[in-house]
């Protein structure tokens, strides 16, 4: 017979039996029985004292985005569990598997303004998959199995177990031999037959058929399915941000991400296409534009695990629920053979070299086509990214985490993006500021072998800097941060420069001197104002045999070209400063 075991003790074996084996957290009162049974557990369970919950949230969500597998992040009553709402809402909207477990004041005083009482569940229940409050310790083992299958399974998301501080002090033998009783739900994952094969008469037909991967392409590791389904049937695939690594972009069929900081080409060919395949993303406002008027010459064909999101954006002609991969792998099963695709092939090839024109005439990638107005200038963005592109390429092994703002639409539009799925992390749905120094050490305790860099700017990155700090407690010598320094909060200041008449209220930005406050963390730290010195100092970054942060002091109003303005079609993007 099983020995009794503590509430607390309960929690650690139950998460063991899961497979994890990292956790993120910030101990407190109410969650302290966990902390206590923790200790016994220390060499099987690794806890990473963070700075602040949402560092450990976001570190979580780092970690799974990374691995695939659940990521765990812990928070004390009260504000040590509001402190983890923002980091739950970003997980559920990127659909990220996440276990956020918060403690709970006793249960005899629930309800009664105790300290650090807060309704948790109450406060997470719109942006979680599901939550609990768990009350009494017969019920532990079952609530964790049963969290962390809706959390990974499914479309991914978070969960959280809110637990009262008795209900892990007290002893119970617990019953391991669960069996998942969720009659409500059931996630489904191959997708019907006869719609699969009513697309693809669709795709075959097409004389201008577009792909479009999503996030979901990453989630279900389906990017070789992906890649053979397009060379079979030749079909151009564009890759959303969270899409990024599902098809390398130096392949022929890469033509690069869309919506409003998309490409010109990439925007006017959805626009043009006669079939748009759309397998693993949810046609957000930022991919879309104006809804009513996306893809209007287009039949539709939307492949997602989450029925709920099929049709709630754009109007959808062919529906297949499922997951992308097993989806993907019964559409190669029903291609007609090769010999059969002549016609479709010839077309194919004419509406490449279309797209491949209006390519070269709009995105210079390489060549910048506002580059005279920056010659002037002593450190043009653009520079450093055309350095960490050519650098991260020629080296391999990275990983690439981006906070959000201009930064981040540059990472996505610059670096060439060539070696695979979950190389580029980034805070999409909800765009959380200070995601990326946090999220970049959970993926860096995951990919210990890999250079880590996190992408940010100058403002995000003084949101949650002072996890700088547990990178160094937990000796992660592989994470490197570029800031782009402009001094403003810059994608806002875009806006209020082409659309508020430059009334550049609360975006001017002052900081402190960020290599001096990398050294005051133990970090390396570096400055750069010239573009004859970005190179040097990459390379020194990757030289050195521990953490180290750039400080890019560059032009302060550049703006991120081509843009699409608010309420506007894809179709109609602005493309300079000069059109702006």
């Amino acid at each position: 017979m099983t020995k009794p075991l503590t509430g607390a003790q309960i929690m650690c074996e139950a998460l063991i039996r899961e497979g994890v084996e990292v956790m993120f957290g910030i101990p407190g009162g109410a969650i302290m029985p966990f902390y206590y049974a923790m200790w016994d557990y220390r060499d099987r369970l690794r806890h990473v004292l963070c700075r602040h919950e949402q560092g450990a949230g976001h570190a979580a969500e780092g970690y799974a985005r990374v691995t695939g597998k659940i990521g765990v992040c812990i928070g004390t009553s009260g504000p040590g569990a509001t402190n983890l709402v923002t980091p739950i809402a970003d997980a559920m909207m990127d659909s990220t598997p996440l276990l956020a477990i918060t403690g709970q004041v006793g249960s005899h005083v629930l309800g009664k303004d105790a300290f650090q009482e807060t309704d948790i569940t109450g406060i997470t229940m719109p942006i979680t998959k599901h939550n609990y409050l768990v009350k009494n310790v017969d019920e532990l083992a079952y609530v964790f199995k049963e969290a962390i299958y809706i959390a990974t399974t499914g479309r991914p998301g978070p969960v959280l177990i809110d637990i009262t501080k008795d209900a892990m002090q007290k002893t119970t033998v617990p019953n391991w031999d669960i069996k998942l009783n969720l009659p409500g739900y059931k996630p489904t994952y191959q997708g019907n037959r006869r719609q699969i094969r009513e697309a693809i008469k669709l795709l075959v037909s097409a004389k201008k058929p577009l792909i479009i991967a999503g996030h979901g392409i990453i989630m279900a590791g389906a990017h070789r399915e992906l890649q053979e389904f397009a060379e079979r049937l030749r079909i151009p695939v564009i890759t959303t941000l969270h899409g990024i690594g599902a098809i390398p972009e130096n392949h022929p069929l890469s033509i690069g991400m869309p919506g409003m900081h998309g490409w010109v080409h990439v925007n006017r060919a959805i626009q043009e296409c006669d079939v748009l395949f759309n397998i693993g993303g949810r046609f957000d406002d930022r991919v879309t534009g104006k809804a009513s008027t996306f893809a209007p010459h287009a039949r539709i064909i939307h492949v997602d695990i989450d029925p709920s999101e099929i049709g709630k954006n754009v109007r959808v002609d062919v529906p297949i629920v499922g997951d992308a991969r097993l989806v993907l792998q019964a559409f190669l099963e029903d291609l007609p053979p090769s010999s059969e695709l002549a016609d479709l092939h010839t077309h194919a090839s004419d509406w490449m070299e279309h797209i491949r024109e209006m390519q070269d005439k709009h995105q210079g990638k390489q060549q910048y086509k506002n580059r005279a107005a920056m010659a002037n200038m002593a450190l043009p963005p653009h520079d450093v990214y055309e350095a960490l592109s050519r650098t991260l390429n020629a080296r391999g092994n990275y990983r690439v985490v981006t906070d959000v703002g201009q930064h981040q639409m540059w990472a996505a539009q610059l670096i060439d993006w060539n070696h695979g799925p979950r190389t580029h992390i980034t805070s999409g749905g909800a765009g959380t500021m200070g995601f990326a120094v946090p999220a970049a050490m959970g993926v860096a305790i995951a990919c210990p072998n890999d250079t880590v860099w996190a992408i940010v700017g100058d403002g995000g990155f003084q949101m949650t800097n002072q996890e700088m700090a547990t990178i160094v407690q937990e000796g992660l010598k592989n994470v490197k941060v570029a800031v782009i320094n402009n001094g403003y909060l810059g994608m806002v200041r875009q806006w209020q420069e082409l659309f508020e008449h430059k009334r550049y209220s609360g975006t001017p930005l002052s900081g402190p001197d960020f290599a001096k406050l990398a050294e005051a963390y133990g970090w390396k730290g570096l400055t750069v104002e010239r573009s004859e010195d970005v190179q040097d100092a990459i390379d020194e970054a990757h030289a050195t045999d521990g953490p180290v942060l750039i400080d890019f002091r560059v032009e302060r109003e550049v703006n991120v070209f081509p843009m699409v303005p608010q309420n506007k079609s894809i179709g109609e993007m602005i493309l300079s400063e000069s059109q702006a």
